[in-house]
């Protein structure tokens, strides 16, 4: 982006880069697609029955912090291989710590998703 794009204009050009991104997310990592398809079928979820407003976004919120967190991990991956294909002990830790990152997210998708079930469920 060039230097002098202020106010709309940058804000145009970064939607675009966002949307590169996905686009290239989605193509080169099955996880994504996969997280892709997991918020698809919480939003039909979460829309089918009468949750709360609240619970529709601790929902579908959850598994968009996931999206989140994959894609980031997703991008330090990719830098890492960029830097070379040989291993190397901190190229190892990163992706380490990225996947634990991941890792997290799914336990909080699950423990999320658990408790706003058994609430409305279980009532």
């Amino acid at each position: 982006m060039k230097p002098g794009h202020t106010g709309i204009a940058r804000i145009y050009k970064a939607t675009g880069f966002s949307i590169q991104g996905i686009k290239a997310a989605f193509k080169h990592e099955a996880a994504i697609r996969q997280e892709f398809f997991l918020l698809a079928f919480s939003a039909i979820f979460a829309l089918a029955f009468d949750f709360s407003l609240t619970d529709k976004c601790l929902l579908m919120g959850s598994v968009i912090f996931l999206l989140i967190v994959e894609l980031l991990n997703s991008a330090v991956e990719t830098v890492v291989d960029r830097v070379g294909s040989e291993y190397h002990e901190l190229s190892g830790r990163a992706k380490d710590i990225g996947s634990a990152a991941v890792f997290f997210a799914l336990i909080l998708v699950s423990m999320t998703w658990f408790v706003v079930l058994f609430n409305f469920f279980g009532q």
